[in-house]
């Protein structure tokens, strides 16, 4: 298999998986993306390269960076998308999403 095959078929197992964690279908993504279910499914697939405007429609519908969607790593935006959506919580609800993350943390090995 060629790398640049490897390379699609690896964006569209981070744009399924996304997906799947947001909790949508093929059909709903396109919808939230303003694309065809065609076009999410070949995505997924990675049967073909996609144009950055598609990229960039896919990533905000996915809420991630591109970036994530083509290397897997999370970068500043990533973490501003996250931020945001933490802001947007009443104090009692961003103190249960900390607990959490202490209680994930401590399940993780140390670095």
């Amino acid at each position: 298999m060629a790398d640049t095959e490897l390379k699609l078929i690896k964006i569209g197992n981070r744009i399924a998986e996304r997906r799947k964690q947001l909790g949508l279908t093929q059909e709903a993504l396109a919808e939230k993306g303003d694309m065809t279910p065609q076009f999410v499914s070949y995505a997924e697939a990675g049967k073909r390269a996609m144009r950055p405007e598609n990229l960039l429609k896919i990533s905000s519908a996915l809420e991630v960076s591109a970036d994530y969607l083509l290397t897997g790593e999370i970068i500043d935006k990533d973490l501003l998308i996250l931020s945001d959506k933490l802001r947007s919580l009443s104090p009692s609800q961003l103190k249960i999403i900390e607990n959490i993350i202490d209680e994930c943390m401590k399940l993780l090995p140390n670095p």
